[in-house]
């Protein structure tokens, strides 16, 4: 499977989107079709954790002063289906192996994977 989350008013993601090749992935806009449960399921099965998801650098995380509560991964997983925003992006899924953010290391290990 191939897939990519991403957010289409989002300048980082449309960057990465026309620097790697996503023929043959299927492409969700997270606004205008967000992450349902099962979704959220296979992304924290491949990556192990909600946190790794989590999007600390949104900017109702600082207006909810989030930094200062003590989340658990049950949190984590609840703000990232209530709000879109929480999902940190992009996310690709490559067969088993899941890519999360937009890092320079993980976009390096992206573009390694899929060639």
């Amino acid at each position: 499977m191939k897939k990519v989350y991403f957010l289409q008013t989002c300048d980082t993601c449309r960057r990465i989107l026309k620097e790697v090749n996503t023929d043959g992935f299927e492409r969700q806009e997270i606004k205008a079709n967000p992450v349902n449960v099962a979704q959220l399921e296979e992304m924290h099965k491949l990556s192990g954790s909600y946190e790794d998801l989590f999007n600390k650098r949104a900017k109702l995380y600082k207006s909810m002063d989030l930094k200062n509560q003590n989340l658990s991964e049950a949190d984590y997983r609840q703000f990232i289906l209530d709000e879109y925003t929480f999902l940190k992006r992009p996310v690709f899924i490559v067969d088993n192996e899941i890519f999360i953010g937009n890092s320079k290391k993980v976009v390096a290990e992206l573009r390694e994977k899929i060639g």
